[in-house]
């Protein structure tokens, strides 16, 4: 009996590997699963009628399934473990003495012949040799150091405040994510411990939206921090203890519209002509999931009445179209010059008929509009008269703005107009202005320049990061003004800020066409000499858990349209890659403005867009609620588009780890210095194995002068400290939650140095949610 069932699983396994072999074979793809079936179908025979034969043939299977996997993929253990993994299992089960005494035959005189298993022991033996020694390797890995020695000796750090204090969201308007102090070293980053723990009570509810995230990096003035939460609350914490010191409820309340139900940050004002102590002599400003901006009093978290309405700013004003839940500010608006701007996130395929993407400075005393900038309308920046509107759909800014005050300009990252996947009848302002990074003057809201990212963008390439500015050394030795702008594709645009023109060159490269037929795509893509865009997907890139489903994704990758970056969507469904995740995402990158370096944490995903015909989408339900996943409607549209990552039928990504690196760059030469996976399936997997493949992240880093980056942001749990200079981990600290969010430092009164994270999850990562803030500091 038991050498029937080990037959019959080897012939079904035949029939799989052979019928998905010879569907893949039709679609252009490797004839190795056919051949491989058939090897599994004739051992099958052979051990159905008990003939020793079995077991050469296959040695043979597994010999050549060694040789075909190391052609492809090299000693990459994450990819030949699927390739080899079952078989392998499956020549050990051939070589147990109960299947082996079934095998053979015995003679008219009963003397027993039994088969030699030395060649598939041997085949075996080789497998597991080589499997050994992939396991020391890491093909991928590039090894290498960032320059130690300081570039310059008074880096620019873009604001004036104490080291230990962090003001804005990249602590200073510049966006740098840099924090001066020096107490924590590499040397002696291993011993930090958890100093203090505060929970908000802010946690998830059974009816949110799918993407509810914490994403908040706190902002910390003297000795108290500030920060929110996804249901747009703001909290002041004592920054020695966790203690709390005050907590307001905005009430934004519920919509299942949101697309995003979160809080990245709040911004802080200190009013230079109030009489210190009075009344909102300092504000805290709180943006809102229901569209509102409310300036509270920072000492206490009151409202401060003289703002605006009663205290509440209004973001709906002036827009044609203002359905609920479809327009608000997840990232904490700039606060410069007596004006605070702000910018709004505007959902995704929705609708046709959403809010404009206007970016709007206000008097940051009184809430009164000073200037307006509409992509749909560049050239009209004086404030909007009554009765007006601004361009409905116009391209929007989600992500965080940085500001030059000696030159007078903030730097916008600008999205895509909705619907973001389809391309006709997009005016001229919004091709020019779309998927770009626009510099607007300060006090007028006047463009300067702009640089465009992507050409006529149908995948969602919204500038996600806030660009980071800093000087780098030039040819001359002389410090230029530069702005690093990192992309949902990859590239890092090294800019110099004053004019928008590249520091490290931009190229223009063909890019595929074949658009539906309402639609077109631009001829050429632009593509930074610095980038981390990935090669294009290939069959050997297909990954599973085992060679099963590692077959379906070779199959599914045949059956998409795909002809590299920037195949554009279709009606059969269409690889995007990068995906709409990004290679970098509003994490942004970190730079060390005195060495001229640069840490940053790429992730690769693919994903899939397959528009749908109008007639084909069903009528709205009442219990849908927002994402960024699955069937995006288009109301308005003729087509509506199913999108989501690029999953095998397990769930797991159909492409080979590893998903998410860490890298260094020398921003003076525009040399990548050393990039390694990054991150465990921990909490990916059933059980919690420590297996450093490589995974996806989203969040950002931070950096400090002691030569220590710090990083949450991958999807298993945990804060980590590295070395800025090699990128080797140095110390990681296990989070009760996920930590999407970027980290801060600061320092208090003492001169204690904190490392801070707040771990409350993402709803699009599907990590673990809760409502932690967490401090770090070295033993006293």
């Amino acid at each position: 009996m038991l050498i029937f069932l080990t037959a019959a699983v080897f012939a079904l396994i035949g029939l799989a590997l052979g019928a998905g072999g010879l569907w893949l074979i039709v679609l252009g793809g490797s004839w190795y699963y056919l051949l491989a079936g058939i090897g599994f179908l004739l051992t099958a025979f052979l051990l159905f009628a008990r003939r020793g034969a079995a077991l050469t043939v296959y040695a043979i299977v597994i010999v050549a399934t060694l040789a075909w996997a190391i052609w492809e993929v090299g000693f990459d253990w994450w990819q030949l473990g699927p390739r080899g993994g079952v078989i392998i299992l499956l020549g050990l089960w051939l070589l147990l003495p109960a299947i082996r005494r079934r095998l053979g035959f015995t003679s008219p005189s009963g003397e027993a012949y039994r088969p030699s298993a030395l060649p598939l022991s041997v085949a075996v033996l080789a497998s597991i040799v080589v499997a050994g020694y992939s396991m020391t390797q890491d093909p991928l890995d590039h090894i290498g150091n960032l320059p130690t020695a300081a570039a310059t000796a008074t880096p620019d750090l873009g604001g004036n405040m104490p080291d230990g204090d962090w003001h804005q969201y990249g602590r200073t308007p510049y966006g740098q994510r840099y924090s001066p102090l020096a107490q924590i070293t590499p040397e002696n980053v291993g011993k930090l411990a958890v100093a203090w723990q505060y929970q908000t009570g802010d946690v998830k509810k059974p009816d949110d939206v799918g993407e509810t995230t914490y994403q908040v990096t706190p902002l910390k003035v003297r000795d108290t921090l500030y920060l929110c939460t996804p249901h747009n609350w703001a909290i002041a914490l004592d920054a020695a203890t966790g203690k709390e010191k005050w907590k307001y409820d905005s009430n934004s309340g519920m919509n299942p519209d949101r697309q995003h139900q979160t809080c990245r940050g709040v911004s802080y004002y200190a009013d230079p002509a109030a009489v210190a102590g009075s009344p909102c002599a300092e504000r805290v400003y709180l943006p809102t999931s229901d569209a509102r901006l409310i300036a509270l009093d920072a000492a206490n978290g009151q409202i401060c009445t003289s703002f605006a309405d009663q205290g509440t700013l209004h973001l709906e004003a002036g827009m044609k179209y203002n359905p609920a839940g479809y327009y608000y500010s997840t990232s904490p608006p700039v606060v410069t010059q007596g004006k605070i701007i702000v910018g709004g996130a505007v959902n995704d395929n929705y609708s046709t008929q959403e809010q404009s993407g206007v970016i709007r400075a206000f008097d940051i005393n009184t809430g009164a509009l000073i200037w307006n900038w509409d992509s749909g309308n560049p050239d009209v920046t004086t404030p909007l008269p009554e009765g007006q509107t601004y361009t409905t759909n116009s391209p929007n800014s989600w992500s965080v703005s940085s500001v030059d005050e000696k030159l007078g300009l903030i730097y916008v990252p600008l999205g895509n107009q909705v619907p973001d996947q389809l391309g006709m009848n997009r005016s001229e302002h919004v091709e020019k202005y779309s998927s770009s990074i626009v510099a607007l003057d300060l006090a007028t809201g006047a463009v300067r320049w702009v640089r465009q990212t992507v050409h006529h963008d149908l995948w969602d390439m919204d500038v996600p990061a806030q660009p980071v500015l800093l000087d780098i050394n030039g040819k001359d030795g002389q410090p230029v003004p530069a702005l690093v702008g990192p992309t949902k594709q990859g590239d890092l645009y090294v800019l110099d800020r004053r004019t928008g023109e590249p520091i490290i060159p931009i190229r223009e490269i063909p890019a595929p066409t074949g658009a539906i037929p309402e639609d077109f795509t631009a001829p050429t893509q632009p593509i930074s000499d610095l980038t981390f865009s990935p090669p294009p997907l290939t069959g050997k890139n297909m990954w599973g858990v085992t060679m099963f489903d590692q077959l379906a994704c070779r199959i599914e990758l045949k059956r998409l349209k795909y002809e590299g970056r920037y195949t554009p969507p279709s009606l059969q469904g269409s690889l995007i890659y990068p995906g709409n995740f990004g290679t970098f995402n509003w994490g942004s990158v970190a730079v060390d403005p005195e060495r001229q370096v640069m840490f940053g944490m790429p992730t690769y995903l693919a994903f899939t867009s397959r528009l749908v015909p109008r007639a084909q989408i069903p009528p709205k339900g009442q219990d849908e609620k927002g994402s960024e996943q699955g069937l995006n409607r288009n109301d308005g549209a003729p087509y509506g588009v199913v999108m989501g990552p690029f999953l095998s039928p397990l769930g797991i990504p159909c492409q080979a780890p590893p998903w998410g690196y860490v890298t260094g760059v020398d921003l003076q030469t525009g040399q990548t210095a050393y990039k390694h996976r990054n991150g465990t399936v921990h909490d990916m997997t059933p059980l919690p194995l420590p297996f450093k493949v490589g995974v996806p992240g989203i969040g950002g880093p931070m950096i400090t002068k002691g030569g220590v980056a710090f990083l949450g942001a991958a999807v298993d749990n945990y804060i980590r400290a590295y070395d800025l200079t090699s990128g080797k981990v140095l110390w990681e600290g296990r989070l009760p939650a996920g930590g999407q969010s970027t980290p801060m430092s600061y320092a208090t009164d003492d001169g204690t140095q904190f490392v801070l994270i707040v771990a409350g999850g993402h709803g699009s990562v599907g990590t673990k949610p809760g409502d932690y803030v967490i401090a770090y500091t070295l033993p006293k």
